[in-house]
């Protein structure tokens, strides 16, 4: 039945809607409105009693009220207001409106009157509302009368509009209505007729979220719609803080900048860029505002994958793009972690991410052949630096072929013989697939590209590039065949070289050429000698199209280039006729889904992929590292920011090349970087092929740096792994801006150079250059250092404390109300994962009452899937509970199969923030108290130093201790219950 607008009839009953009338209503039956736009009619105001009376009368009555109140007059009485000269166009009218089959509503815009800047308007729009969710309402604006670019439904799953269609076009109604809205859920959606233009409220405090309404004083346009120009705007509040609208590096820090450049258009261009289009493109947009000292966060999406510039003023925001459709989507939140588990459960949830690969990465560009990279391993482990993943950028080709190997340097016996010694260890192995596929008669993978037509087209033919192999064509991944195909040809080149994951590069897709190119005539190219990305095919200029030439230049790479400079020519053609211009920015997110369905099709195990280009969704199929930085003081910090924004676009396993990409880091610098490497979600080195050595080693400060870092890193992998298990099931970022567990406090809007893992342990790095302390601010409670659990900070409010950090320190802190599963650690993870856990309970000082909890995520991390109910999994969620009488600890165990086979054991459980421990110790396991020794467990209390002095509580100074239970060996797999007299003061 048609009540099905939101969910459930339960749902609906608790569901307002509401609608602003004219003069002149009159009442309408339903079947008055079912039958065309034509022959709607407005209703008079309802008792609100009727609607809540049955379900039927929900349905009809607040259908009626939606549908006829959004039925304008005619708009020839209004379109004789001109816009400012300055403007572009004249908006739009809506003049019909009815429900559609799936529950939303259909409207049609017409066009006020034409003007022909940047082309002319689109006659007739189709407008789209539906309440998908509770928390998520969609918006979506089209040609009416014919299909227009999107991106594809079948690439991004998601619900379809209704077809556009010219029934009742051009009709319009008298007694204009000027007001509408159509509630649902959290969010209410409003609309004036004349010219048209629409808001999202919060139901639950009224604030508008997003208004596209063009006052005449305003610096934007009404709506503007054009085959190669769309434009629509918001106003904000002005204390509004947004964050997202990426791949771009922002030089200020994690929130957006007023009056700052934001264009999304994927490109080759490096990290150090500041404010320019970079790899990604991610037009979503996080908004945090503070309403009466209560944070409200809400994210809006435009789904679309052309060029755009997005202009943020402060108090507005402005999207100029280049193509597609509008396809905005809100979600409500109204917390920042609610917002990231709305969005992902839309785009998808973030990929399962292998154990190991939360470990240490070494990577280089110029290990010129197998054993400088069996050196590097040697060497990492006679330092004691941990080491799980060591990878190769091209050097193993053979010409910098894809899916070969360099017979010389990395010759196949002597590549396994090192595969089969560091396997065993538990070490794992990656190198780099570009998609550009040299041309080259001899290469087998090209000549079965060619055979089975797999490449972008130009006049028919496939489209020539330019690479590091030279020559090159590009495959495309729109085209089914071509995801069969490269699926073969990985699974051939695994089957030469058994490799653990692959990372996809150069995906913007990155061309060294621009224009429409040949291959040179009596000339060799590449040369062979030089930087190698010099162009040398014979190309020229393509300007003959609309699609290379658009009337509107987007600000690519902050010059307004040609969007072909450096790149696919813009009127090369996919399959099924699809322009380049149009998927330009999803090449690499099509890239990983045909790399993450052949890894998964090889042996059925869990893909790691790391990509440098990205787009809406590609956290689900892919990792990204942030692309070529450089060593300075500068790429340090910015790699902060970069890192949170990814975990905002759904893509929580992310990091910098640590030391930097390009040359060349002080060894002061490379200290500092890999004590904040060592706790980015993807941690791994890498240098630039003219960069001196910077493996970790090379310097033995920098060796004692990494040894202190890594080493508390590898005893968070079970931490770590389950926030990748909490990332896969909600979106969470496992890199968080403070303002995620703390979003009140207005101080922590701007705060760029900290950063949370999960939701309770806080990194605070040295980020300048001869500092030996750092500035570090805490949120009120207690703070306990994660290297010395004895000493704490007392946070009474939100305060700015200096913390001592000497060259080999990183600053720790784990916050209050917290249990943190910890192990021993060690220098691969394979080795790390068996050894015993420890529990580290936190109680705030000073408290009469406080609970804590945890939680641990363990299963067998070659599996596809990350889930439970497969007996290969085991899930505990972690209790504490303490208070002047006693304290209890206890567990709560799904599926302990999987770790009881194991054997995983909780050895030790340290409590801080107590008064002591005495009196009676007991502890049983699933019931049993004598199933452990007692005997055998060994107490040890230290008494707390805090950097800032301990307060009084009431009239008695406090006191608190840190306890140690150790001695213990706790099933993991099975519930258990620990409680001892005298807790916390």
């Amino acid at each position: 039945m048609l009540l099905l607008l939101q969910s459930s009839l339960s749902a609906i009953r608790n569901r307002s809607f509401f609608s602003t009338f004219s003069s002149s209503d009159e009442a309408a039956s339903p079947s008055q409105f079912y039958s065309s736009a034509s022959t709607f009619t407005t209703a008079p105001p309802l008792n609100t009693t009727m609607v809540s009376s049955s379900p039927a009368a929900i349905f009809y009555l607040t259908l009626l009220l939606v549908i006829s109140s959004c039925i304008p007059g005619s708009f020839s009485q209004t379109t004789q207001a001109t816009s400012p000269p300055t403007k572009i166009g004249n908006g739009y009218t809506l003049v019909s409106l009815q429900e559609s089959p799936d529950g939303g509503i259909v409207g049609r815009l017409q066009v006020n009157r034409r003007n022909y800047i940047y082309g002319a308007d689109i006659p007739y729009l189709q407008l789209y509302i539906k309440h998908e969710t509770d928390d998520r309402l969609r918006v979506h604006i089209s040609d009416a009368q014919q299909q227009r670019w999107e991106v594809p439904y079948d690439i991004l799953p998601r619900d379809r509009p209704p077809t556009p269609s010219t029934q009742a076009i051009g009709r319009s109604r008298k007694n204009p209505i000027t007001v509408s809205e159509f509630s649902g859920g959290e969010l209410i959606f409003s609309c004036i007729s004349n010219p048209f233009s629409f808001s999202v409220r919060r139901k639950s405090n009224g604030e508008t979220l997003f208004n596209s309404t063009s006052e005449q004083s305003a610096p934007y346009n009404s709506l503007v719609f054009k085959d190669q120009y769309l434009e629509i705007s918001t106003s904000l509040p002005k204390d509004a803080s947004l964050y997202g609208l990426g791949e771009n590096t922002q030089p200020h820090g994690i929130k957006l900048n007023p009056n700052e450049p934001y264009t999304l258009w994927t490109t080759d261009q490096s990290a150090i860029n500041l404010n320019m289009d970079l790899y990604g493109s991610h037009p979503f947009y996080m908004d945090l505002r503070n309403v009466g000292g209560e944070a409200y966060a809400h994210g809006v999406l435009l789904l679309n994958s052309n060029g755009m510039d997005v202009l943020y003023r402060g108090n507005s925001l402005t999207y100029k793009v280049i193509g597609g459709v509008f396809d905005f989507y809100f979600f409500s939140g109204p917390s920042p972690l609610a917002v990231v588990d709305q969005y992902t459960q839309l785009i998808g949830r973030p990929a399962p991410m292998p154990y190991w690969s939360l470990g240490f990465h070494q990577c280089r560009w110029g290990y010129h052949n197998l054993s400088v990279v069996e050196d590097v391993v040697d060497n990492y482990n006679k330092a004691n630096i941990p080491l799980d993943v060591i990878w190769n950028d091209d050097d193993h080709m053979d010409g910098h072929k894809d899916f070969t190997l360099n017979p010389t340097a990395y010759p196949q016996p002597k590549l396994l013989d090192f595969l089969q010694r560091i396997h065993s260890r538990g070490m794992k192995y990656i190198v780099i697939i570009d998609p550009g596929i040299g041309v080259n008669t001899s290469y087998g993978t090209y000549n079965r590209g060619l055979a089975k037509d797999v490449f972008i087209k130009y006049d028919g033919k496939p489209y020539l590039a330019q690479v590091w192999p030279g020559a090159v064509n590009f495959p495309d991944f729109l085209n089914p065949a071509t995801v069969s195909w490269w699926g073969d040809e990985v699974r051939r080149f695994h089957e030469i070289v058994p490799v653990d994951g692959l990372w996809i590069d150069m995906n913007e897709a990155s061309n060294f050429c621009s224009g429409l190119c040949t291959l040179p005539q009596g000339k060799q190219c590449p040369t062979g000698t030089g930087p190698g990305w010099v162009c040398c095919l014979d190309c020229k200029n393509i300007t003959k199209t609309k699609w290379d030439d658009p009337p509107y230049k987007i600000n690519a790479s902050g010059t307004h280039v040609p969007i072909g400079y450096k790149t696919i020519a813009t009127s090369a053609v996919h399959y099924n006729g699809v322009r380049e211009y149009d998927a330009h920015s999803m090449y690499g997110f099509t890239h990983a889904i045909a790399t993450h369905k052949a890894l998964q099709a090889l042996q059925g195990k869990r893909p790691f992929i790391l990509s440098r280009s990205t787009f809406i969704g590609s956290g689900h199929y892919s990792a990204h590292w942030t692309g070529d930085n450089q060593g300075t003081w500068n790429d340090l910090r910015y790699s902060i920011h970069t890192m949170l924004n990814f975990g905002l676009f759904g893509i929580p396993m992310v990091g910098s090349d640590i030391c930097g990409f390009y040359p060349q880091p002080t060894e002061e610098l490379c200290n500092r970087w890999i004590e904040l490497g060592a706790f980015y979600p993807f941690s791994r080195d890498h240098a630039n092929y003219y960069s001196p050595r910077q493996e970790l080693y090379q310097w033995e400060t920098v060796a004692e740096s990494a040894r202190n870092a890594l080493g508390m890193r590898y005893k968070l992998l079970p931490y770590l792994y389950t926030l990748t298990y909490e990332a896969h099931t909600t979106g969470a970022p496992i890199a968080r801006p403070l303002f995620f567990s703390f979003p009140n406090i207005q101080e922590l809007y701007g705060l760029s150079t900290q950063f949370l893992l999960g939701e309770s342990l806080l990194i605070s790095p040295v980020l300048d250059q001869g500092q030996t302390n750092v500035s570090a601010v805490f949120p009120p409670g207690t703070w306990y250092n994660l290297f010395d659990l004895s000493q704490a900070i007392i946070a009474k409010e939100t305060q700015t404390v200096t913390l001592d950090a000497p060259l080999h320190v990183i600053n720790v802190h784990l916050y209050q109300n917290t249990i943190l599963p910890m192990q021993r650690g060690g220098l691969i993870s394979k080795e790390a994962k068996m050894t015993p856990f420890t529990l580290v309970i936190t109680f705030p000082a000073g408290a009469t009452e406080s609970r804590a909890k945890g939680k641990l995520y363990l299963d067998d991390d070659e599996l596809p899937e990350m889930s439970l109910g497969s007996g290969q999994s085991t899930y505990i969620d972690f209790y504490a509970s303490a208070s002047k009488e006693n304290v209890k600890v206890w567990s709560d165990v799904t599926d302990g199969s999987y770790a009881l086979d194991k054997g995983w054991i909780i050895e030790k459980v340290t409590v801080v923030g107590l008064a002591g421990i005495g009196g009676q110790f007991a502890i049983d396991v699933e019931g049993n108290a004598g199933i452990l020794d007692v005997s055998k467990f060994k107490m040890v209390e230290t008494e707390h130093k805090f950097l800032n002095e301990m307060k009084k509580v009431g009239e008695e100074e406090n006191k608190s201790v840190m306890v140690e239970i150790g001695g213990l060996a706790i099933p993991v797999a099975k519930q258990f219950t620990m409680s001892w007299t005298l807790g916390i003061s």
